[in-house]
């Protein structure tokens, strides 16, 4: 019996973690064969994805960072009531990396990323004293550690000192009934889905952008996601904020291209939708984005606006060959993959009692 526990989850506010969390959540609603259950907290009652599930009505209910914080710490000075809930299971799934509540049982930790070790400046002293405590502590006691690139491993071994037979790869997957391509006409805009996080690199962007529009007047720059400000975008850009994903996927379907300058992602879920979509990619030659897109993206420096741009005028050149690599590409990587080899880590760690 596996137990998933996803009290620290607030919808909406957690990014990739939270979005490949559900992805993994409904492929073993497909197909898994485990007994697993998910235990989520009042806030998220339908997070389980179709999974059996059950709201833990002891942990607080929390939003805003100050409830979150109060939750958690709640959780863990008085974790008794939220560990009598998982006693019953044999192995205890943290996907969204934080270890609420510390079973005495095996555990699998997701580790997303260690973005607050290697760019720290991006994050508030607060910021990084928490992720210390909570991220540092919940990988370094957990049975198994699973990141999602190599890349993060790397990172993971070398800053925070783990075992590394105690830790696996499994990269996401894409959702290829959602993400696919159609005959729709590709429309003159570019597409950044991405909130406006500093390591998102939406300045350095907009330079870009600048100097594209000069070869390219017709196009505009489409961007989804919390946290833009209208006033401090150039002429052209558009700004969408959050869109359903219907909506994504309809856009992936219908831009020119993507453009994703990222300075720093785990794993970076969108070029590859987008692939998956027939759209050519122009993306970040940082962090785990080589290894994500491989050739099948136009790699470029994320600190130059002149090459994001360069890179975008090669994409645009021959838009059809980027977007069959792409295509070829986004087939290896499936959820149902992903969930197989989690299944077998939750095998290895309750054997390792």
């Amino acid at each position: 019996m596996v137990g998933i526990a996803l009290l620290t989850l607030v919808p909406g506010e957690l990014g990739g973690s939270e979005s490949s969390t559900m992805e993994l959540l409904r492929e073993f609603a497909r197909s898994s064969e485990l007994d697993l259950r998910v235990y989520v907290p009042p806030v998220a009652p339908d997070a389980g994805q179709g999974l059996p599930t059950e709201v833990v009505r002891e942990y607080r209910a929390a939003r805003t960072l100050r409830e979150r914080l109060r939750a958690m710490a709640q959780a863990a000075l008085r974790p008794g009531p939220l560990c009598v809930r998982l006693a019953k299971e044999q192995v205890v799934h943290y996907p969204l990396t934080i270890r609420i509540p510390p079973v005495r049982l095996p555990s699998v930790v997701t580790l997303h990323d260690v973005q607050h070790l290697d760019l720290p400046h991006l994050f508030s002293r607060g910021e990084r004293l928490f992720r210390a405590l909570a991220y540092h502590r919940s990988a370094r006691s957990a049975t198994l550690v699973v990141v999602p690139s190599d890349f993060v491993r790397d990172r993971a071994l070398a800053r925070l000192g783990l075992d590394p037979s105690r830790v696996r790869t499994i990269h996401h997957g894409i959702d290829h009934a959602r993400f696919t391509p159609t005959d729709e006409p590709r429309e003159p805009f570019l597409l950044y889905p991405a909130k406006r996080w500093a390591h998102k690199n939406h300045d350095r962007l907009f330079e870009a952008f600048r100097l594209i529009r000069a070869r390219h007047p017709e196009l505009r720059l489409v961007l989804t996601g919390g946290g833009h400000d209208p006033a401090s975008a150039p002429d052209g850009v558009e700004i969408l904020g959050y869109v359903d994903e219907e909506a994504l996927v309809s856009l992936y379907r219908r831009a020119t291209a993507v453009v994703f300058p990222s300075l720093y992602e785990g794993f970076g879920q969108p070029p590859l939708e987008a692939m998956a979509c027939g759209c050519p990619v122009a993306a970040s030659n940082a962090a785990a984005l080589p290894e994500v897109c491989g050739d099948a993206a136009r790699l470029f420096d994320p600190s130059s606006a002149e090459a994001i741009a360069a890179a975008v005028d090669d994409v645009l050149a021959d838009p059809g060959a980027w977007s069959a690599r792409g295509l070829a590409h986004a087939r290896g990587f499936t959820w149902a993959a992903a969930a197989r080899r989690y299944e077998q880590c939750y095998r290895d760690a309750a054997s390792a009692l």
